[in-house]
C-alpha cells in the first residue's frame, strides 16, 4: 500500500511540473504557425505521456526478459523529470516576482510597471534550464558510461620487500553488470586493463545489482581478466541480494552461494574474511579480504579480527574493502599493520567535476575519502571510482576507472 502512496505522489508531481512548464512553452510559442504548434504540443505531450505510462506499467514488464527495456523506462523518466524540476524552479522564481509585483502595484502611490519582456526571458531562460541536465545526462549516457579511464598512482612504502619493488597492481571495483547495455564498450574496457600488463589485480565488489543472474552475459567477459601473481576479489554490498526480495532466505542464500561460484569461474580467488599470501624471490606479502563493512546504514557482514587472523607476521598488507568508510572506523584506529586499503563504492556519485587536482562531487558529504588516493602516517587508501554504474546509466565528469598502482619500497 505505501508503495502505491507513493506512486500516486510521484505521478502527481510529475503531473503538475508537466503542466507548468507547458505554460511557458504554450506561451513562447505564440510567434508559430498554428502547424508549427500543433506539432509542438504533440511532441510535447507525446513524450510525456509515453514516459509517464512506461512508469506505471514498469513493474509488468518482466525483468527477466525485459531488462534493457526497464532501464531506458526508468532512465527516460528520470532524465526527463529533472529536466522540468529545473525548468520549474526558474518559473516559480519568476511567477514570485510577478507576484511580488502584483501586491505592490496595489498601493496608488507605486508606480505601476509591466515586464513583458523579462516575462519571456525568464520562461526562455526556465526552458534552457530545462534542457541543459537534459542534454548533459543524454551525453552521460552516450559517452560517459563506458569512457573508462586508466588512472595510475605511485605507492611507496618502507614495509614493501625488496622483491616487490615495482609491482604493478590493477584495480576495479563496482562493475554493475544488472545495469550494462553495451557489451562491446564493457570488453573494451577490459582490453585497456589487461594492455597495462599488471603483476596483480583487484576487483573490490558489487559484481551485480542485486541478483546472480545479472552476471551471466558478463562472465566470459571478466574471466579474460588475469595476471601473474592472481585475480583476487571481494564481496560489495550490492552482493548479498539485500535490495530485493526473495521467496525465503534459503532462496536468497542459494543466490549469494551462486554468485561465490561466479567469481570462481572466473578465475578470481574470493576471500570472505580472510588472507592469502603472495610470495616472488622467497619474500610475502600479504593479501586481506573482508567482506563488505560499512557505516551507518550500510551492512556489516565484515570481520577485520578474522580477515587478518594468521597474517600478522607479514611485512607487508593489502586490504580488499568494498567501502571506503571501512578505513576511518576501523583500520586505521584499530589496524595500523595495514598498509594499502583498496576500495571503491561511492561512484564519485556517477558525477561531479574533475580538473586537473581539483575533485569535487557532492558524494564528498557523505564520504570524506570518495575518490582517489590518500595517505595518513604510513597507511594508504585508495578509492576507485567504479567500473560500471547503478540508477543512472552513465556519468557526467566522474568517469569509469581501471586503476594500476605501482608499488614502490623505500
Amino acid at each position: 500500500m505505501n508503495r502505491i502512496y507513493l506512486l500516486v505522489f510521484l505521478v502527481s508531481i510529475y503531473l503538475i511540473l508537466d503542466i507548468y512548464v507547458f505554460v511557458a512553452v504554450k506561451s513562447l510559442s505564440d510567434g508559430l504557425s498554428p502547424i508549427w504548434k500543433r506539432a509542438l504540443f504533440t511532441f510535447y505531450w507525446t513524450i510525456s505521456i509515453l514516459s509517464l505510462v512506461g512508469v506505471l506499467l514498469y513493474r509488468q514488464i518482466d525483468p527477466k526478459q525485459f531488462q534493457d527495456l526497464r532501464l531506458y523506462i526508468t532512465t527516460f523518466f528520470f532524465v526527463l523529470f529533472i529536466g522540468k524540476v529545473f525548468a520549474t524552479i526558474f518559473l516559480m522564481l519568476e511567477d514570485i516576482r510577478r507576484g511580488v509585483t502584483w501586491i505592490t502595484n496595489l498601493f496608488p502611490f507605486v508606480e505601476e510597471k509591466h515586464s513583458t519582456s523579462r516575462s519571456d526571458f525568464m520562461r526562455k531562460t526556465a526552458i534552457v534550464a530545462g534542457a541543459v541536465p537534459v542534454a548533459a545526462m543524454s551525453f552521460g549516457i552516450i559517452s560517459g558510461a563506458h569512457d573508462y579511464r586508466v588512472r595510475k598512482r605511485v605507492i611507496t612504502s618502507p614495509n614493501l620487500p625488496k622483491a616487490f619493488d615495482g609491482i604493478r597492481v590493477a584495480q576495479i571495483s563496482d562493475i554493475h553488470t544488472g545495469s550494462f547495455f553495451n557489451k562491446t564498450a564493457v570488453e573494451g574496457g577490459v582490453d585497456m586493463l589487461l594492455e597495462q600488463k599488471p603483476d596483480i589485480a583487484f576487483f573490490t565488489g558489487d559484481l551485480v545489482n542485486n541478483k546472480s543472474e545479472e552476471a551471466k552475459d558478463y562472465l566470459d567477459i571478466f574471466k579474460r581478466i588475469n595476471a601473474p601473481l592472481g585475480v583476487f576479489s571481494v564481496m560489495g554490498n550490492h552482493d548479498y541480494g539485500d535490495y530485493t526480495n526473495w521467496s525465503s532466505e534459503s532462496a536468497k542464500q542459494k543466490d549469494i552461494q551462486d554468485l561465490h561460484d561466479m567469481h570462481k569461474y572466473m578465475g578470481y580467488d574470493l576471500m570472505l574474511n580472510e588472507n592469502r599470501s603472495i610470495k616472488v624471490d622467497n619474500e610475502e606479502i600479504a593479501i586481506l579480504g573482508c567482506e563488505n563493512w560499512g557505516s551507518g546504514r550500510f551492512a556489516k557482514y565484515g570481520d577485520l579480527k578474522k580477515t587478518v587472523q594468521g597474517s600478522e607476521d607479514q611485512p607487508f598488507k593489502i586490504l580488499l574493502s568494498h567501502d571506503p568508510s571501512h578505513w576511518d572506523a576501523q583500520i586505521k584506529p584499530d589496524y595500523r599493520d595495514i598498509d594499502l586499503t583498496l576500495s571503491g563504492h561511492t561512484h564519485g556519485m556517477q558525477f561531479g567535476i574533475e580538473i586537473g587536482n581539483f575533485r569535487w562531487s557532492p558524494v564528498q558529504y557523505r564520504y570524506k575519502q570518495w575518490a582517489d588516493l590518500h595517505k595518513e602516517d604510513n597507511q594508504y587508501l585508495y578509492v576507485n571510482r567504479g567500473y560500471g554504474f547503478i540508477g543512472y546509466p552513465g556519468r557526467i565528469g566522474i568517469l569509469p576507472e581501471i586503476t594500476i598502482l605501482e608499488l614502490k619500497s623505500s
